[in-house]
């Protein structure tokens, strides 16, 4: 039997296979109870072209929990800001096996706001 993290890890291993086939930048997000991070990987995955994440130094004082939406959407948005910066538009999500609702929702439609196409 599968812990929830082996199960989760088995999830994003699908998404990733399936990303490698449309041969575009992904932003990888890794959600824990205190941080969300993002990622923007290049299309061959080997480069970070862009982060963003609630550990940041000019981040931690901006918010008193960096695990809830409203710090999500301030990273989805820093995000799309970086990606847009780095020269890329459209992009791949890459939810890691998280469920698609509460942070994660709100970090992607914060980044599709801010100019990001995915």
């Amino acid at each position: 039997m599968m812990n929830k993290k082996e199960s989760r890890i088995r999830r994003s291993r699908q998404t990733r296979i399936k990303i490698a086939e449309l041969a575009v930048p992904r932003v990888a997000i890794m959600r824990t109870n205190l941080h969300i991070t993002a990622q923007l990987f290049s299309s061959c995955g080997t480069k970070v072209l862009a982060a963003a994440s609630t550990m940041e130094k000019e981040l931690r004082t901006s918010f008193s929990n960096g695990g809830n939406s409203t710090a999500a959407k301030e990273i989805g948005k820093l995000i799309a800001e970086r990606a847009l910066k780095a020269g890329v538009t459209e992009v791949a999500f890459d939810r890691s096996g998280f469920r698609y609702h509460g942070r994660v929702k709100a970090l992607a439609e914060a980044a599709r706001e801010a100019g990001l196409k995915f």
